[in-house]
C-alpha cells in the first residue's frame, strides 16, 4: 500500500472528526458540566481520556499551543467538571451535532458498514501505542454502540494516532511549536494570522518562528511568508513520513477498504462542511 493512502483516507473522514472542536452542539455540552465555552472545552475534552492531568502534560501532548494559554483553563478545568463528565458530554456533542448534519443517514446500512471498516483499521492502530501518548489515551476509550459514534470514535483514533507520528517527526527536525506553525503557514496551505491567532502567539514568538526557519534557510529571506526549496523539501519529508508512520491501520483494511470507506464518508464529510460545523 503506497503511505499516501494514509493522508487520503484521512483527510476525506477529518471533517466526521474534526466539527466536534467547532459544532455548537460541543459548546452546549460542556456548558452544561460547567466548563467554559471556548479554549476550556477544547483542552479539557480533548485531554480528558488522559484524567485530570496538569497543564504541562497538554502541553507535551498538544505540542503547538501557547503554554499560557494552556496554562488559563489547564487544571481548573477539572475543579468544575470531572474527565468522566467531559468525556460524555464530547460524545453527546457528537452524536447530536452528526445526527444534525446527516439526517437519516446516521442509521442506514452505509454507515454501518463504514463503522466496520473505521473500527477495523482502529482497533489495527490500538495495537500499536507505544510512542503515541495522546492516541493511546483515546484508545483506552470503551467504543460507543451506534453506528456513526463508532465512526466518529475510530477516526478520532486515527486523527490523533497521525498526529503524535507527526509531533515525533517534527520533533526529530528541531522544529520547536512556533517555528512548525511558521513552516505549515509558508506552505500556503493555512493562512499565517489563523495559525497564530488560534495557537495564540504573540506577534513577536510568531517573529521569532519566521526568523528561526530564515537563519535556517527554509523560509524565503524577503517579501511574503513562503518556502524555500531547502524549506519544501524538509516539508515534504515530514509529510511522506507522516504518511508513513500512519500507514498500518489502513493496512488492515487494504487498498479497497480505504478505498470503500472514503467513497461512503465523502457525501457525509461534505454534508458536516456545507451544514457549517466547521465555522459555528
Amino acid at each position: 500500500m503506497e503511505p499516501v493512502t494514509a493522508r487520503q483516507t484521512w483527510r476525506t473522514l477529518e471533517p466526521l472528526h474534526g466539527m466536534i472542536y467547532f459544532a455548537g452542539e460541543a459548546d452546549a455540552a460542556y456548558t452544561a458540566v460547567g466548563l467554559d465555552p471556548g479554549p476550556m472545552g477544547y483542552f479539557a475534552s480533548r485531554s480528558a481520556a488522559m484524567g485530570a492531568v496538569g497543564s504541562e502534560v497538554v502541553i507535551a501532548t498538544f505540542f503547538n499551543f501557547n503554554p499560557a494559554l494552556v496554562r488559563s483553563v489547564i487544571p481548573a478545568a477539572w475543579r468544575r467538571a470531572s474527565p468522566e463528565a467531559v468525556l460524555a458530554a464530547r460524545l453527546e456533542a457528537a452524536d447530536a451535532a452528526l445526527r444534525r448534519a446527516l439526517g437519516d443517514a446516521v442509521t442506514g446500512p452505509d454507515m454501518a458498514e463504514a463503522a466496520r471498516l473505521v473500527r477495523t483499521a482502529a482497533e489495527a492502530a490500538c495495537g500499536r501505542p507505544q510512542g503515541r501518548a495522546l492516541f493511546a489515551a483515546h484508545a483506552q476509550l470503551p467504543w460507543p454502540e451506534p453506528d456513526h459514534l463508532v465512526l466518529w470514535h475510530g477516526q478520532s483514533l486515527l486523527r490523533e494516532f497521525r498526529g503524535d507520528g507527526h509531533v515525533g517527526l517534527l520533533l526529530g527536525e528541531d522544529l520547536g511549536p512556533v517555528e512548525a506553525l511558521v513552516l505549515h503557514a509558508a506552505s500556503g496551505e493555512v493562512g499565517a494570522s489563523a495559525l497564530r491567532a488560534s495557537r495564540q502567539w504573540s506577534s513577536a514568538e510568531w517573529q521569532a518562528g519566521v526568523d528561526a526557519l530564515r537563519a535556517r534557510g527554509w523560509v524565503a529571506a524577503d517579501g511574503d511568508l513562503a518556502l524555500t526549496d531547502e524549506g519544501r523539501s524538509v516539508r515534504q519529508r515530514i509529510e511522506d513520513r507522516t504518511d508513513l508512520l500512519a500507514l498500518a491501520p489502513y493496512e488492515a483494511i487494504g487498498e479497497d477498504g480505504c478505498r470503500r470507506l472514503r467513497q461512503l464518508a465523502r457525501p457525509w464529510s461534505k454534508a458536516v462542511v456545507e451544514g457549517g460545523l466547521l465555522s459555528s
